[in-house]
């Protein structure tokens, strides 16, 4: 049996950790993107089916593609921040479990069923998009999650080669900015929004 985490560690996964709209003039390596996928690829996806598929934009030149897709205060903060990911979902995943679902056929659950292949695609990669915030904050980064951008002009400049895939939403990272963010908005208490059945 494990045992619960400490508080410190809540805290850096939950209780204190935000959402940056800028972050420190402080780089993110390649050794922490792979860092980042090595923690993130172990949360759990129906029948391990892992359709997340994820575009690390690092130059200049793909953060400026990618910002030109976004809301105006989105695209600012796609370009300023160290990194911009782009979290998409393979609508095909399902061509992949054979290998990642070996112990049954899983593959014949979804080729003719596009309506279960949508649905189970967004819930997943957006699942697994919660485990790279979590992982990234985990190894000691902050992200800005956002929606705020155009799907359809994110599909054509980065998932052309792969109509598959679709862009499911976008994050930045980096080393967060104090500076940036707000006061806390509302967590309500258990109550609010839970009920025992």
């Amino acid at each position: 049996m494990t045992a619960p985490l400490p508080d410190s560690a809540l805290d850096q996964l939950f209780r204190s950790a935000r959402s940056y709209n800028g972050y420190l003039d402080k780089p993110v390596s390649e050794a922490q993107i792979h860092a980042i996928w090595e923690v993130m690829k172990y949360g759990p996806t129906s029948a391990n089916m892992m359709p997340a598929r994820l575009v690390w934009c690092t130059s200049p030149e793909a953060k400026e593609k990618l910002a030109a897709t976004a809301s105006s205060t989105n695209g600012d903060k796609i370009r300023n921040a160290p990194v911009s990911v782009i979290i998409g979902m393979d609508m095909a995943f399902h061509e992949q479990l054979p290998w990642l679902f070996p112990h049954t056929d899983a593959r014949s659950w979804f080729t003719s069923n596009e309506a279960l292949r949508e649905i189970s695609a967004m819930r997943n990669s957006t699942l697994q998009g919660a485990y790279f915030i979590i992982a990234a904050r985990a190894l000691g980064l902050d992200t800005g999650p956002m929606s705020g951008f155009d799907n359809a002009a994110v599909d054509a400049a980065f998932f052309g080669d792969t109509p598959n895939v679709k862009s499911n939403f976008i994050s930045t990272l980096g080393y967060g900015d104090p500076a940036t963010i707000f006061d806390r908005l509302p967590r309500p208490d258990f109550d609010t929004f839970n009920t025992f059945a």
